[in-house]
């Protein structure tokens, strides 16, 4: 059977057995278990359910991080094809079981090949769809019992041709964040608003407020952002002016300053608003992702990488950058890298949306996800 039929029946089954983040147990099983058929050195049970795979060779002591995600979504699969989840309420739908499926390739054919001199780490994540996977990994040590030069990950996309690659020097995807602010006042009869406080009429003065935020707190040059107010609730009902309202919502920006200028102007806003009318506040804001920032060097290596395997016709090595957002920024953090885009395809070969109930990961981009990453690490490992 040929290395790419062999990536293909370990897609499928990871797609027929989807597991949640920091649930992944089988599926750290199953990689842990092919790592070891390929004569790696594995650990298991990093940050949790994450698996890190070690392949050296040579006597160099240049290393590289290629990473994968592998949780699954809490999505009903619409599908009906013969690799669909057999687990209600569970679903690929973001394509990690794709991810997986290739950076095992890879360690696969660089295990037989052995055409570098260092040393490769394959690191398996768990749980990027809620932010915690990289986070969880790092802080039990993935990047101190590990030296690692440089860090790579890559990730599928809908809506762009099959194959081709894009990525961008400095931030490629934006930064994640909620925010939840609870107006408190007294609310009263419907009839007689004059005898309490109104939070509802605060609470949209603060939604109407806020739409300033972006437009007048942040350069229109280079801090981009978005902030969406995206539910407005309340405990009243049609006849009483309700005593609390919840305005929660969802926060996009490509800097770290950006990001800190919108947490206190929000803030700001809702204390404003509240002082003025009289009532009470609390505030939560809360960071699920930081900005995925590429390191200018390494965003080099992995466009000569991606150049050599699908032509430089097919890579924009400084595409527009994205307001979706990934974990693998905390990581990038740690260890300068590169996050890479690969198309998924477009129309009904791959171009449906990621989260979909119909969505699936493309095979005919499987091995061009291998291929990167060998050629990356033979590049940037080279023996020469």
């Amino acid at each position: 059977m040929t290395i790419e039929q062999n990536v293909i029946n370990w897609r499928h089954h990871l797609h027929k057995h989807p597991e949640f983040g920091t649930e992944e147990y089988k599926t750290s099983e199953f990689v842990t278990k092919k790592l070891e058929e390929f004569g790696l050195e594995v650990h298991c049970g990093i940050g949790g359910t994450g698996v890190v795979g070690i392949l050296k060779c040579g006597d160099s002591d240049r290393s590289i991080g290629l990473r994968a995600d592998m949780d699954a979504l809490r999505i009903c699969e619409a599908n009906t094809f013969d690799h669909a989840s057999v687990h209600e309420g569970a679903m690929h739908a973001c394509g990690h079981d794709g991810h997986t499926a290739m950076l095992l390739g890879a360690a696969y054919q660089l295990a037989q090949s052995k055409n570098f001199d260092g040393t490769v780490y394959f690191i398996f994540q768990p749980d990027e769809e809620r932010g915690t996977g990289a986070k969880a990994m790092i802080e039990d040590g993935l990047f101190t019992r590990w030296k690692m030069d440089a860090i790579y990950a890559m990730h599928n996309l809908p809506g762009i041709p099959e194959g081709q690659i894009v990525t961008r020097p400095g931030s490629l995807m934006a930064s994640e964040s909620s925010f939840e602010i609870d107006v408190i006042a007294t609310g009263g009869h419907a009839a007689m608003p004059h005898m309490g406080t109104d939070p509802i009429v605060v609470g949209a003065q603060i939604v109407t407020a806020m739409q300033t935020i972006v437009s007048r707190n942040l350069s229109a040059i280079n801090e981009t952002a978005v902030i969406s107010v995206t539910e407005f609730a309340t405990n009243g009902t049609v006849n009483v002016i309700p005593s609390q309202v919840k305005i929660t919502g969802d926060t996009r920006s490509y800097t770290d300053e950006a990001l800190h200028k919108i947490e206190k102007a929000i803030e700001r806003v809702a204390a404003g608003q509240c002082m003025s009318a009289g009532v009470d506040y609390k505030y939560h804001f809360n960071n699920s992702f930081l900005s995925t920032i590429n390191a200018p060097e390494e965003t080099v290596h992995a466009i000569k990488a991606a150049e050599a395997v699908v032509g430089a016709e097919n890579v924009n090595g400084n595409c527009e950058p994205f307001t979706i957002s990934e974990d693998f920024s905390f990581m990038l953090r740690e260890v300068k890298g590169c996050y890479i885009l690969v198309g998924n395809g477009q129309g009904e070969c791959g171009g449906t949306a990621l989260h979909n109930p119909y969505y699936d990961f493309n095979d005919n981009i499987l091995m061009t996800g291998v291929n990167y990453w060998q050629t990356l690490v033979e590049q940037q490992l080279n023996k020469g």
